[in-house]
């Protein structure tokens, strides 16, 4: 009996001491998960050793997750502004090419993507035989060109009910320009150029236009002329125009965020029309007036709207007619040319020989030359040769930009080196 009374007696200390001893270490463990202001913190232990072990291991799996959140950390501090500012935006291009344009539309490209300093965003509207030669070529380009501008592809596209028409309507798809902020929806801005048009300076710098833009304002173009004497519009034209001269369209920086959300006012009727209402009238009215197809249609448009219309000087679209009958650009002369219009199939004809030259130094020119020996002591050479023309007596017009934009190409590629 006595036996039993002290077995007793010792499970009764045991279980006393046991719960004491887990008192103990529950009031202990909940001290240490408490702060000096009293919040308590969870932290979530290792399961086993050798979880413990793979956690102080930096090539553990937990490395890589601490990682990840640095670089999470980094980019909020980048939204908060204290770290480095996010890239820009692209700059939009686009350009239309139809029929034998393929190597002249890929030389403009060139000469944009050699100068731009901001990333650039192509936009090639072509035909679709086109598309495959334009992809390997570009892919072809080496990868310090190549990560300088993205690209887009794509089909000549027209309302379907008038499709026809307005792909005939002047050179084979060039009314497409007509139609790229309903194509585009997504895009804000753009800066559209015909195919023959080469830069000779950063497109970065006309699109520092749309910064100058009037609230009301929502494309930029230059005068198609700036001696009236000699222009066409103002002598030819059956149907109203832009200013004295009219506007050409070679180069067009538009607004197409406001393009679509405004109201034109028109010949047609006495109330405003949306730019997707007011095409095909306008087409309708005035096809047996028009010379220069879509070209006239704009120069219609801003006739009866020019607070929309901010108009950049002759050096942005400098073409023949500024040179042929003699200088009659003065920004040009002031400045040099800035961008460089060979209408009139000029590239590639004798009729003006400096322009030719120019074509023919960008298109030759091989990425990664140096291009002061490469391109432009070659050009200085073929321009020399010209100076029995009217346009070649100005060719210093056609380096004095061009050699500032290849000395910079020079200075990045020293810094990058």
């Amino acid at each position: 009996m006595r036996r039993y009374i002290r077995a007793l007696i010792l499970c009764i200390v045991f279980a006393v001491l046991s719960g004491l001893y887990m008192y103990s270490k529950l009031f202990s463990s909940d001290v240490s998960v408490r702060g000096s202001s009293g919040v308590r913190r969870v932290e979530t232990p290792a399961r086993d050793a050798a979880e413990r072990r793979a956690a102080a291991n930096s090539s553990a799996v937990p490395h890589h997750y601490h990682r990840y959140i640095m670089r999470q950390g980094g980019q909020m501090r980048t939204a908060g502004g204290s770290g480095p500012s996010p890239p820009e935006p692209p700059m939009h291009l686009a350009v239309v090419a139809c029929g034998e344009r393929l190597e002249e539309t890929l030389t403009m490209i060139k000469s944009a993507v050699l100068f731009s300093i901001r990333h650039l965003y192509l936009h090639i509207f072509a035909e679709d035989q086109l598309h495959a030669s334009f992809m390997e070529t570009l892919e072809s380009w080496p990868g310090f060109i190549r990560s300088r501008f993205n690209y887009t592809t794509y089909s000549i596209s027209f309302p379907s009910d008038n499709a026809a028409e307005w792909k005939k309507l002047f050179k084979p798809c060039a009314s497409q320009r007509l139609f790229l902020p309903l194509i585009l929806q997504d895009i804000d801005s753009i800066v559209y150029v015909d195919s023959d048009i080469l830069f000779l300076q950063p497109v970065d710098h006309l699109w520092g236009f749309l910064s100058q833009f009037e609230p009301s304002q929502l494309a930029a173009l230059a005068p198609e002329h700036e001696e009236p004497r000699i222009a066409w519009y103002n002598r030819f034209a059956r149907h109203p125009f832009y200013g004295k001269t009219g506007v050409n369209s070679g180069v067009m920086l538009m607004n197409m965020t406001r393009m679509r959300s405004t109201f034109f006012k028109n010949d047609m009727t006495s109330v405003g029309l949306r730019w997707e209402e007011l095409l095909m009238p306008l087409l309708q009215k005035y096809k047996l007036n028009i010379t220069w197809g879509d070209q006239d249609l704009l120069n219609i448009i801003f006739h009866y709207n020019p607070e929309f219309l901010l108009e950049f000087p002759c050096k942005w679209n400098y073409r023949p007619d500024h040179c042929i009958y003699g200088s009659n650009c003065a920004s040009a002369e002031e400045d040099g040319i800035y961008i460089l219009h060979g209408n009139r199939g000029v590239y590639h004809d004798y009729k003006q020989p400096a322009f030719r030259a120019v074509y023919e130094a960008i298109n030759k020119y091989v990425f990664g030359s140096d291009p002061i020996t490469s391109l432009l002591d070659p050009l200085g050479e073929e321009l020399q040769k010209t100076t029995h023309t009217y346009c070649g007596k100005s060719h210093a017009l056609f380096t004095k930009r061009l050699e500032r934009s290849l000395a910079n190409i020079n200075r990045k590629a020293t810094q990058e080196r």
